[in-house]
């Protein structure tokens, strides 16, 4: 991370007056290069100072949400792995809400675009989807600028604290409705009255 880091500031710093641009270009194409988004908030906060950095990496994890989202239109069997890996660990009816989507984005080990793709079942239309992506990066892009140096250097307690926090934060965004697909519901019906009449 210390490599990446440096790389990323040389570059950035050599840019000049290009530097911002420079910056949003590689949120775009971070998932390519292998960049953390952490890596990046930090940098941003760091070369251009809390409120530009945080406004530059809120604009920049937007773009490439909306990258995600052309690059899955365009190319959906690509994205399929990223779907079977969604349906294995948390199953093929998850609907977060976009509050949940943002609390988990601020988890550094969450993968991004995996949570992009749980937004984009939500949210079909290219319109809804960019703002809610807007929204969701709002406070991973915060956290990270404000504060992600400093998150390396605090204790596990405190760790633990903030994580026990983000999970009741969880629970609190939560969808308060169930819906149950319309198939789904007249099978299992369907399957009661033939195990009743056997």
């Amino acid at each position: 991370m210390d490599y990446t880091m440096t790389m990323l500031f040389s570059f950035l710093e050599a840019s000049g007056l290009w530097a911002p641009i420079v910056f949003l270009l590689f949120h775009g194409l971070r998932q390519f290069l292998f960049i953390p988004v952490a890596v990046l908030c930090i940098a941003g906060g760091i070369l251009f100072g809390a409120i530009l950095g945080a406004f530059y990496s809120i604009i920049g994890l937007t773009l490439s949400c909306i990258l995600f989202y052309f690059l899955y239109q365009s190319m959906p069997k690509t994205f399929g792995k990223m779907k079977r890996m969604k349906e294995k660990w948390l199953g093929d009816r998850v609907s977060f809400t976009t509050g949940q989507i943002a609390i988990l984005r601020c988890i550094p080990f969450m993968q991004y675009h995996l949570l992009s793709l749980i937004l984009l079942e939500r949210k079909k239309n290219v319109f809804s989807f960019t703002k809610q992506s807007f929204l969701s990066n709002v406070p991973v892009a915060i956290l990270y600028t404000l504060f992600g140096q400093s998150i390396s250097h605090l204790s596990p307690s405190i760790i633990l604290c903030i994580l026990i926090s983000l999970t009741i934060l969880f629970y609190l965004f939560r969808e308060k409705q169930i819906t149950v697909k319309w198939n789904d519901f007249f099978a299992k019906k369907s399957l009661k009255i033939k195990t009743r009449e056997n």
